[in-house]
């Protein structure tokens, strides 16, 4: 459990340093304390958890995304701003934290199945680290001992991606058939089924990323990883005992999963725990709520256009959806969007009194602003303060995992996918194309998105992915896996504005709440926010404009240029490790 421990202070110290593997936790007392029994072994592997991210990284994953715009553009995407100088995450502490534990557990003398369990535990954060690694840069170097100061192999070059994946893939087998545990309740712990929902992750990232990426040479081996999504996602969907939570009806239980105190275990299969006993919470209002904390991200209307009817068809079918105003266009939607963004009666406690929230100013850029992990009482907007657990991986993602790399392999049935996309839909509420594949690509996600998919089955599971999963952190590997780097470029649109001037009531309250202007008028609406949309601000370009001047939709720093070049699938290594160890390369395009 991740609990920030302080455990075994008495019988080893840990020396902690990050750059180079010889610097990582030493002992400086006897190791028979740790392994010489099953609690030491308990208690050693209790510090690998720190390799799994915190509550504030998980609601922080979604930041650099193509359907979130956002304070800045990240320097990543900046021509010339970001290189090796600014390169960061060659850090390998906690792998040799893994590996000393393995050695020493295979030499302990605790029982043979306690030792299984144990490594199995320790072999899964090997993958998890090691599957970072990859999806980071690439081509590393694969240490599976802990290295001395005077090992040679501390610089050697990095191992190829198939060696290092065949690596993870072996030690997440291991986990997978080795832990004991099966079940656990708090849902903090690392049990078998975590390992096998965390392996269907991990082999469809690497089946598509190999099938799309053919600079690669590696589309023959894609089927192969495809293969074990499956299976592994298999063994979550018919042993694990999961389900999608329904407790609170189609309008409630989906948000329910990421505010509730506790982790929904029913389908939650491994969270961040809050903890206020030992006064661990998370800023999730805070970044979510604030005018000057956080990257204030919103959606854009581009990809809230993909929700779909409730009835099950595009959004984008209707006729005039182009110009419809925000109170209109979130009406009769996949009951998600409700639970996804501010917009209709949606409502937040203020000193005990709940009052109508439209979307705010402050905060928004779009007019689509997020409410997924926030509680809605204003009393946890300022500091750390929430206590809602942040899910890691639930059974949604096990879902669509199977049958994403089912569809890749053209196996997805009509049974899959009333199981998988069409339970999903169901719980959003919607009520047709729910228990059959569809038969029809649908124009707007081929224009907007997959211009390259014609499979509509491939392309529906895409949509559904990007709904079901958005600000789980997992938006931006999806791209990359998927070679669609260009829609980083997208244009960071907002809601439809008719006309300058004119006050815009938005959850039909009847109550007007924004007005856009190039003049501001010298009389104003008590109550409304007026946002400038001229061309220029203060002297400067102005970043907030509508798309036709004096109407149409809200866009956000269109004077900024965002680029993603095929070099921007790997992170460039940091130039100080490679003065450490010039054997390590550069990734292409970063020289």
């Amino acid at each position: 459990m991740k609990k920030y421990l302080f455990w075994l202070a008495a019988s080893i110290t840990f020396i902690s340093c990050s750059k180079q593997l010889n610097q990582l936790p030493e002992s400086t007392a006897s190791n028979g304390a740790v392994f010489g029994s099953e609690k030491g072994l308990e208690l050693y592997t209790n510090s690998f958890y720190n390799i799994l991210p915190d509550a504030n990284s998980l609601i922080r994953g979604d930041e650099m995304t193509d359907y979130l715009a956002r304070t800045q553009v990240p320097d990543f995407l900046r021509p010339g701003a970001y290189g090796p100088r600014q390169s960061s995450g060659w850090t390998w502490t906690d792998l040799r934290n893994i590996n000393y534990f393995i050695e020493n557990t295979a030499a302990s003398k605790v029982s043979d199945d306690a030792k299984k369990n144990y490594t199995a535990i320790a072999r899964f954060f090997r993958a998890w680290f090691y599957f970072d690694k990859v999806k980071r840069f690439g081509d590393v170097p694969w240490y599976s001992k802990t290295m001395s100061v005077t090992d040679s192999a501390l610089y050697k070059p990095r191992d190829p991606r198939t060696l290092v994946m065949d690596s993870v893939l072996a030690d997440l087998n291991y986990a997978c058939e080795n832990i004991k545990a099966t079940d656990d309740k708090t849902r903090s712990l690392v049990t078998k089924y975590v390992a096998y929902a965390f392996k269907s992750r991990v082999c469809l990232f690497e089946g598509t990323f190999r099938k799309y990426h053919s600079e690669y040479k590696l589309q023959s081996s894609a089927a192969q990883w495809l293969n074990e999504s499956i299976v592994a996602a298999q063994k979550v969907m018919t042993e694990g005992g999961f389900s999608l939570n329904t407790a609170q009806g189609n309008d409630k239980s989906y948000r329910q999963l990421f505010t509730n105190k506790t982790p929904v275990s029913s389908e939650i299969i491994i969270a961040s725990v809050v903890d206020p006993s030992l006064a661990v919470y998370n800023d999730a209002n805070w970044y979510w709520t604030s005018a000057t904390y956080g990257a204030r991200l919103s959606f854009t209307r581009t990809f809230v256009n993909t929700y779909l009817n409730i009835d099950g068809t595009p959004f984008t079918s209707k006729a005039g959806y182009e110009t419809m105003p925000f109170v209109d266009e979130v009406k009769g939607r996949d009951l998600r969007l409700q639970q996804t963004i501010r917009m209709g009666d949606y409502k937040r406690i203020n000193g005990g009194v709940a009052e109508p929230a439209p979307p705010v100013f402050s905060y928004t850029y779009t007019g689509y602003q997020p409410i997924k992990w926030c509680l809605d009482d204003t009393y946890y907007d300022g500091g750390t303060r929430n206590e809602n657990s942040i899910s890691m991986i639930r059974y949604a993602e096990v879902l669509l995992n199977y049958a994403e790399a089912k569809a890749e392999l053209n196996q997805l049935t009509d049974e899959d996918w009333s199981k998988t996309v069409g339970a999903l839909r169901k719980r959003a509420g919607i009520t047709g194309g729910t228990d059959a594949k569809p038969t029809m690509a649908d124009p707007y996600l081929k224009a907007n998105y997959f211009p390259e998919i014609s499979d509509p089955t491939l392309l529906e599971i895409r949509r559904e992915r990007s709904i079901e999963l958005s600000l789980e952190g997992l938006r931006y590997y999806d791209i990359v896996r998927w070679a669609k780097g260009n829609l980083m470029q997208q244009t960071w649109n907002g809601f439809y504005v008719p006309a300058l001037d004119v006050p815009m009531d938005l959850n039909g309250d009847g109550i007007l709440d924004v007005c856009f202007y190039k003049t501001k008028p010298a009389t104003q609406v008590a109550g409304v926010t007026y946002i400038n949309v001229a061309e220029t601000i203060s002297g400067g370009v102005n970043p907030q404009r509508l798309s036709h001047d004096t109407y149409g939709e809200l866009t956000w720093l269109t004077n900024v240029q965002r680029v993603f070049e095929d070099k921007n699938y790997l992170y460039p290594i940091p130039e100080n490790d490679r003065l450490m160890n010039p054997n390590l390369g550069q990734n292409p395009g970063w020289q």
